[in-house]
C-alpha cells in the first residue's frame, strides 16, 4: 500500500513497507540525504524534520505516520525563520564538523516559529535532544538569538 504525502511542498509517494523509518524513505528511496543517520533511538537530533510544521526525529517515525501529512526537510526549508537562522548560521561560524548541523537548523526554525524571541532557557528546551559532537553549543546559542533579532527588526 503507498503512503502519499507532501515533501517539501510537493507530492511524494512511497510504495513500500509502512513501518520503513521515514528517514530512510527520505534518504534511500527518494535521494534526499541533507536528513542525517545519527542514534536511530530519536537522542541526538540529526535526522530532525518537521512533521506538518513541528519538529519532528525522522528515525522513528513510520513513513505510514506522515501520509496525507506535510514533511519538511532541510532541503525544503523557507521562510523568514529559515532565512534568519541560515544567515545567523553563516555569519558566526556555527559549525564545526557540521553532520549535525541540519538537525540543528531544523530544530532552530522549529523554536523560532513557536517562541519568537527565545531566552536562553526556550534555547535550550527547543533544542534539547539535539547533540553536536564539537560542542558548538554557545554558538548555536548566540545565532538563535541573533537569528530572532534580525526577524524582530
Amino acid at each position: 500500500m503507498a503512503t502519499d504525502f507532501t515533501l517539501n511542498g510537493k507530492p511524494a509517494t512511497f510504495d513500500g513497507d509502512p513501518e520503513t523509518p521515514l528517514l530512510w524513505v527520505l534518504r534511500d528511496h527518494l535521494g534526499l540525504t541533507g536528513t542525517k543517520y545519527g542514534c536511530g533511538v530519536a537522542q541526538c537530533g540529526a535526522c530532525t524534520v518537521h512533521l506538518d510544521g513541528k519538529n519532528r526525529r525522522s528515525c522513528i517515525t513510520p513513513v505510514a505516520m506522515v501520509k496525507g501529512r506535510k514533511v519538511t526537510t532541510i532541503e525544503g526549508v523557507e521562510g523568514p525563520e529559515a532565512k534568519a537562522v541560515q544567515k545567523a548560521w553563516v555569519a558566526i561560524d556555527v559549525p564545526q564538523c557540521g553532520f549535525c548541523q541540519s538537525g540543528q537548523v531544523m530544530s532552530a526554525i522549529g523554536l523560532l516559529k513557536q517562541v519568537k524571541k527565545p531566552s536562553d532557557a526556550d534555547i535550550d528546551h527547543g533544542m534539547a535532544g539535539n547533540i553536536c559532537r564539537c560542542a558548538t553549543y554557545v554558538r548555536i546559542r548566540q545565532a538563535i538569538h541573533d537569528a530572532a533579532a534580525a526577524m524582530e527588526g
